[in-house]
């Protein structure tokens, strides 16, 4: 089957013969993204998209269990499914080298042009005329973190949504572009993160969750009780400089980064904990961008003999060893703790 990427394929059923596809496989049934429109006895439906990594297959796999149960039947609410990088699922990797990042280029992007972008703009307009009950992006990650949910608002509804899924909450605006912050424009949205990619806890906790949702009648009118709720807010972004190098073992590298990095995330760490040390000519920073539109960047780091230490009290985030990822991405996020009203609690 010759592939034709970035063509918006819909449908008005789940095949049956997906139900037994990897996502890698997909390209031999999908031609490309896809949004399937499945009816529900609440007719007012339940966005859900996965891929839009290729690598992180949770979210597909999730939905196939979901679906299963319900094969010939009429699920409980009506669902709009979006299944996005289909060339990058088959390659196995987040996105294609001449591919924009299907979860950078959404409307309110920054650079919103090319022809990604102008998929992603169709998609937000058809499920904007649908106005969805809630929305739902489902997502794997490289570094050992716990499962969390992810918003772009504070107000209640997506608050109870994101309860759903997790206590931990994370607040964020920035990177721009991404699915959960358009949607949010229009229904209650949320982004879910489910660990490592392959992992069958992920998946079972997606499917549980996407089934509680499509089961749900409307929101609570009730707040989320204070007590069950950790909420974080991203204040910085931490990139490695794109012609910088890094390594995480004994390596000569310009950053020499700890190879457990990624088991600090989600740690309350103190001012002083040590990142990894400069290499090469010892002069190399990382770049740390703010975490919100308005934000000034704070001083996060230091470089003390070297060594690379935390200059500020921080929660980690998303940290990674995976070389291939910092290069797509970024090295990780530093969170604080804050209140409803978005501002930080450590002050």
């Amino acid at each position: 089957m010759v592939v034709e990427p970035l063509r918006l394929k819909r449908f008005d059923h789940f095949p049956d013969a997906l139900f037994d596809v990897a996502a890698s496989d997909l390209w031999l049934h999908l031609e490309g993204p896809s949004l399937f429109f499945l009816p529900g006895r609440h007719a007012q439906p339940l966005f859900v998209s996965v891929l839009l990594h290729g690598n992180e297959d949770a979210g597909w796999r999730a939905m196939q269990a979901v679906l299963w149960p319900h094969r010939g039947k009429l699920l409980p609410r009506a669902l709009m499914l979006f299944v996005g990088n289909v060339e990058a699922a088959r390659a196995g990797v987040r996105t294609l080298p001449r591919q924009v990042d299907f979860n950078r280029c959404w409307p309110g992007a920054e650079n919103p042009t090319g022809v990604e972008a102008r998929l992603m703009r169709e998609v937000y307009d058809v499920a904007k005329t649908r106005v969805p009950f809630a929305s739902i992006d489902i997502h794997n990650n490289t570094g050992k973190n716990p499962h969390y949910a992810c918003v772009n608002r504070l107000a209640e509804p997506f608050l109870q949504l994101a309860r759903l899924f997790s206590r931990t909450v994370v607040y964020f605006d920035r990177p721009a572009g991404v699915q959960s912050a358009a949607l949010a424009q229009i229904c209650p949205a949320v982004a879910v993160e489910c660990g490592v990619a392959g992992g069958a806890p992920g998946v079972a906790h997606a499917a549980d969750f996407v089934a509680s949702v499509l089961a749900m009648s409307q929101f609570p009118h009730h707040p989320v009780p204070e007590a069950d709720l950790d909420l974080l807010r991203t204040f910085a972004i931490v990139r490695v400089p794109p012609d910088a190098s890094v390594c995480f073992d004994d390596s000569d590298a310009d950053f020499r980064l700890r190879g457990d990095l990624d088991y600090l995330n989600f740690s309350e760490l103190e001012a002083g904990t040590s990142f990894g040390f400069l290499g090469h000519g010892k002069h190399r920073q990382l770049d740390v961008l703010p975490g919100g539109e308005f934000m000034q960047t704070e001083q996060y780091f230091e470089y003390v003999q070297n060594e690379i230490r935390l200059a500020q009290r921080a929660i980690p985030a998303m940290l990674t060893v995976d070389v291939r990822a910092i290069r797509l991405d970024c090295l990780g996020y530093l969170m604080h703790r804050i209140g409803r009203d978005g501002r930080r609690l450590d002050r």
